[in-house]
């Protein structure tokens, strides 16, 4: 994040939050909704941290980078939403999943997001946060409060468990030529 935006929303400027907030809704919706696999449920997720960012800012630590404590916040916001939907226990059609990305035409990475979609948390959310947001395996670990090796290990399974997916997927479609 800009430092000098960072600052301005540290002095209680409401528009540089706006700002700051219209440069990041998209991205973090989208994280979430690949986290939470609903769209509702992203949506109060992604609020949910914007509050909570902007009520814990002064905790932040300039000195370090912006994105994982932004993530990691947001990270756990979908796993305290999804716990407590859970608990609720919705009916499964109810927990439709659509993750248009007005950037990409979701039909070209269809089968890749069902293959990530497949996959248990333990690995779908390091892998969304490397593959799809960048972050390094020191910054998951941040994100996610587990050791890097564990986050090393996570990433190994989760491509392993994406390769099995999608060669299941291509042996199925010949099968259908």
């Amino acid at each position: 994040m800009d430092t000098s935006l960072l600052k301005r929303i540290k002095s209680g400027d409401k528009e540089a939050f706006r700002t700051f907030y219209n440069q990041q809704i998209d991205k973090a919706l989208r994280v979430a909704i690949l986290i939470t696999k609903n769209r509702e449920l992203a949506k109060e997720a992604t609020q949910e941290t914007f509050i909570r960012v902007y009520k814990n800012l002064s905790s932040y630590d300039s000195k370090r980078p912006f994105d994982p404590w932004f993530y990691r916040i947001l990270t756990n916001e979908c796993n305290r939403i999804m716990k407590k939907e859970s608990k609720m226990n919705y009916h499964k059609e109810y927990l439709d999943i659509d993750v248009k990305d007005s950037s990409h035409k979701t039909e070209d990475f269809s089968e890749l997001n069902e293959a990530i979609q497949s996959l248990n948390e333990l690995y779908r959310i390091p892998i969304i946060l490397k593959y799809l947001k960048g972050f390094s395996e020191r910054e998951i670990s941040t994100v996610l409060e587990t050791n890097q090796n564990t986050i090393k290990s996570r990433l190994h399974k989760g491509r392993s468990l994406l390769r099995d997916y999608l060669n299941d997927l291509e042996d199925r479609g010949k099968k259908h030529v």
